[in-house]
């Protein structure tokens, strides 16, 4: 078993490793600065959070090398899928019928020492799920006319509308809208003819730039409901700016006092108070205030490298299943990293979505290392498995 894990080690991937390690650091830093002018107000301890993330990042860490020594086939077990997503299924109607509204929404599970937002492991879960059934169907899909692809898609098409209508009516929008991309991008991505997805982008893009315009003609204060404020706060933020829209307006001031190469770490002052809980799904708004966009840039660029190397170890993964796990994962860092900025930046709805490694947050960080830990045994299995055959090839001729 041993000398099993040391030959993986060989084949760890340092593309992988290294920005989830940069990531998770600055993460530390930023969430310290970032909260500890907003806990010394509530009377608290300013290294409560600090202590709290670097917690969250070294069991990270071990669940990173967990994930990376099992054996990938563990994942392929239908009922190990089957019972997680009953799990999920049933934590999220739970929070239907008993949760407890926070912000507007009805998201997360007290156990006491811990908060469970379920919808967080729904991305995962759904990744798993979906790679397990389009890989077994990898030829019929790929061979499948409209109808047949209809047909194929009845049953996972149902268990992801399933979770995403439950998310929904927490309400969590930023959540639905990732788990919908990642299923949007995995049954692109299952072997499925390319005209089908092409066409279906199309529809899709058409119906995004009709509801924006319909958006930008709707009063602002026609409904008291807190997703159409959310909604008009997108759309005005300066005529809300005392209410609704505060949250974005002081955002812009903090990316703008932060200029190119920001105030100084610590110095921010839209975390005092003017932005609500700045080392969560603010945070980077911080970052460019204190660190300035030169920062914020480089930051980006590791999050989409990871993304995308991610997604490149899946493209050339000779396993299906292998595949389709890499880019599902690869789709959800890339997908939640611009919910995240476009909210911050008026691009997008504000939707509660936290940034990749850097926000502080359990559930959010639990799914990513288990997803990075994955990542990297799916690496190091598809190495393994060339070099082997390499081997043969050499020992034959």
């Amino acid at each position: 078993m041993r000398q099993k894990l040391r030959r993986k080690l060989h084949y760890l991937d340092y593309y992988i490793l290294v920005p989830y390690l940069l990531l998770s650091g600055i993460g530390i830093f930023m969430v310290f600065s970032a909260s500890s002018d907003y806990v010394i107000m509530r009377g608290a301890s300013p290294y409560s959070y600090l202590i709290k993330q670097a917690i969250f990042v070294v069991l990270g860490i071990g669940i990173v090398a967990f994930f990376y020594s099992i054996r990938l086939e563990i994942l392929r077990s239908v009922n190990k899928i089957l019972i997680f997503i009953a799990l999920l299924i049933l934590a999220l109607g739970y929070l239907l019928i008993f949760g407890k509204s926070v912000n507007g929404a009805s998201a997360w599970i007290n156990v006491g020492f811990f908060n469970i937002q379920p919808v967080e492991f729904a991305k995962f879960i759904l990744i798993w799920y979906l790679a397990y059934v389009f890989s077994k169907r990898e030829q019929q899909l790929a061979h499948a006319d409209l109808k047949m692809l209809g047909q194929n898609l009845v049953y996972p098409g149902i268990i992801a509308g399933v979770i995403m209508f439950l998310a929904i009516r927490q309400p969590d929008i930023g959540g639905t809208a990732i788990l919908a991309v990642i299923t949007v991008v995995m049954v692109f991505t299952s072997g499925a003819r390319f005209r089908y997805g092409f066409g279906f982008s199309a529809i899709a893009f058409a119906l995004l730039s009709a509801g924006f315009m319909y958006l930008q003609k709707l009063p602002i204060h026609a409904s008291n409901s807190y997703q159409y404020r959310r909604l008009m706060a997108f759309v005005h933020p300066f005529a809300l700016a005392g209410t609704d829209g505060k949250q974005l307006v002081n955002s812009y001031y903090a990316i703008n006092n932060g200029g190119w190469f920001g105030v100084g770490l610590g110095n921010s002052i839209q975390k005092r108070g003017y932005l609500p809980e700045p080392y969560t799904d603010f945070i980077i708004s911080i970052t460019a205030e204190e660190l300035g966009l030169i920062a914020v840039i480089i930051i980006l660029a590791l999050v989409y490298f990871l993304a995308a190397r991610i997604i490149l170890v899946g493209m050339r993964a000779h396993s299906a299943f292998n595949a389709l796990l890499c880019i599902g994962i690869g789709a959800m860092i890339m997908v939640q990293t611009t919910i995240n900025v476009g909210g911050i930046s008026g691009l997008l709805p504000i939707t509660g979505v936290t940034f990749p490694f850097v926000s502080y947050g359990g559930s959010s960080m639990l799914v990513l290392v288990i997803s990075i830990g994955v990542a990297l045994n799916v690496s190091a299995t598809e190495k393994g498995t060339l070099s082997a055959k390499r081997k043969q090839k050499m020992n034959k001729g």
